[in-house]
């Protein structure tokens, strides 16, 4: 008897390297051989802009502390950690399974018969005598062998669902660094045409001034004077849009780094902002394990995999052990000797025979689940390699608009020098100075638009390339 369940124990110990269910395997991935861009990239070498650290990317010191202010007091960024930590306590809960559940029972029961009892007591019972009772035990609670592998599999499917958990916080730290960076950007650009908007109000009141005097004297007409208040009345307006617009930045600004709604101190100026001199791209395939957001897509596919063998363990039949070691008494100094001592060893087998249905519905929507992971893996890939041609593209386009741009501010600020001192010499009309002046705030605020958007574009390159998270 002994020797045939040493035979029973060592076949199911033979049994437990087996494991139902597919091994994961990724999916064939079709990699382009390089980013799309408009114009080819600088030669890099395999490296990439993601490679540097964000403090080595973005130069300005009050950027750089709002970003570590953010790291350290963001709140999406404490929710993905705390999501981290329940990962992980989810990964030890599932595998504990594994082992075998042991605790310690016991109980002792002190007696004493009264003599005038209403019951009659038996030959061995002296009346008015203690009696006492006690038991302790060791117990086995429960171990399930894990015949076909079915704890493994969900031990697998938890430590996925823990690396997929520790990506996506990755994947916060990325997005929180590029929202920090762009929000300061937009915050930096707002003021530099708040400056521009100013003083082009400035400059045009000192127009209306001479247009006044020139008005007074008989020189200028009503109509010339009215398109001189226009032009003021135009700057001025666009003032307190800025303004307010400044005003929301900060808050969203305040709301990144966890704090109330307050100002935020200015690092350098806008025209001061320094760009990368090159935004080397990197390899393509470096893309796939560069990025959180990649990483977690493919953990959520590995439990999503491990989860059919889970399902699929449920066919087969289940073993579970309990059992007790320990000792009982009427006399607790001789709890634990030999002849006291009790055990008790529960071999559990159950087979599932018919159940309508519901094992095979489990492992299609398992199959199903993982289905879909799969095709949400490849989906993140395609948007990983969108994402990053987009940037590309914006960067050397915004670049082009932005030289072209400059040569347009240079040449309407010559125009409009010129037009004033035509005007203030009577060799030309006033329309024409007016037109320049016109002309020239409107590109110089587009100017600044388009600088942004080249900032913004670096920094959204960086965040595509899964820059950030180291």
């Amino acid at each position: 008897m002994k020797y045939r369940w040493i035979v029973i124990l060592a076949a199911a110990l033979v049994i437990t390297g087996c494991a139902v269910g597919p091994n994961y395997q990724r999916p064939a991935i079709q990699v382009p051989e390089s980013f799309r861009a408009p114009a080819p990239l600088p030669a890099s070498e395999g490296a990439s802009l993601a490679d540097e650290k964000w403090w080595e990317v973005f130069h300005d010191e009050q950027l750089q502390q709002l970003v570590r202010t953010a790291l350290q007091q963001n709140y999406d960024l404490r929710v993905a950690v705390s999501r981290v930590d329940a990962a992980r306590a989810s990964l030890g809960s599932t595998r504990s399974n594994q082992f075998p559940q042991i605790g310690a029972s016991g109980d002792i029961e002190f007696t004493r018969v009264s003599r005038d009892g209403s019951f009659r007591l038996p030959a061995s019972l002296t009346p008015s005598q203690n009696r006492n009772w006690g038991e302790a035990a060791l117990d086995l609670l429960s171990f399930e062998v894990d015949l076909w592998g079915r704890l493994r599999r969900a031990t697998e499917a938890a430590r996925a669902n823990l690396l997929g958990a520790e990506e996506n916080r990755k994947a916060v730290v990325t997005l929180l660094i590029s929202d920090v960076a762009t929000a300061y950007f937009n915050l930096r650009a707002l003021d530099h045409q708040l400056e521009i908007s100013e003083r082009t109000f400035e400059t045009r009141r000192d127009s209306l001034r001479l247009v006044q005097s020139r008005q007074g004297g008989g020189v200028a007409t009503l109509l010339d004077l009215r398109q001189a208040e226009q032009l003021v009345d135009t700057a001025a307006a666009t003032i307190p849009v800025l303004q307010q617009q400044i005003e929301q930045t900060e808050n969203q600004i305040s709301l990144l780094i966890g704090a109330n709604p307050q100002g935020v101190t200015r690092g350098r100026g806008f025209e001061e902002q320094e760009l990368p001199p090159e935004v080397p791209a990197g390899l393509t395939s470096a893309l796939l394990e560069r990025r959180p957001d990649i990483r977690a897509a493919e953990q959520n596919l590995i439990a999503a995999n491990a989860q059919i063998g889970v399902a699929k363990a449920a066919y087969f039949p289940r073993l579970s052990l309990t059992g007790l070691l320990g000792g009982q008494s009427s006399q607790l100094s001789s709890l634990f000797s030999g002849p006291n001592r009790a055990w008790t060893f529960v071999p559990e087998f159950s087979q599932p025979i018919f159940t309508a249905g519901r094992l095979k519905s489990g492992v299609k929507f398992s199959e199903a689940f993982r289905d879909g992971a799969r095709a949400e893996y490849q989906k993140t890939i395609q948007t990983a390699f969108t994402e990053v041609s987009d940037a590309l593209i914006a960067h050397q386009r915004t670049r082009e608009t932005r030289v072209q741009q400059e040569a347009l501010v240079a040449a309407l600020q010559d125009r409009t020098r010129l037009a004033y001192i035509r005007y203030r010499g009577g060799v030309d009309t006033q329309l024409n100075a007016l037109d320049a002046d016109r002309d020239l705030f409107q590109a110089q605020l587009t100017l600044s638009q388009v600088k942004l958007s080249e900032l913004v574009s670096v920094v959204q390159l960086y965040k595509a390339l899964g820059g950030g998270w180291q």
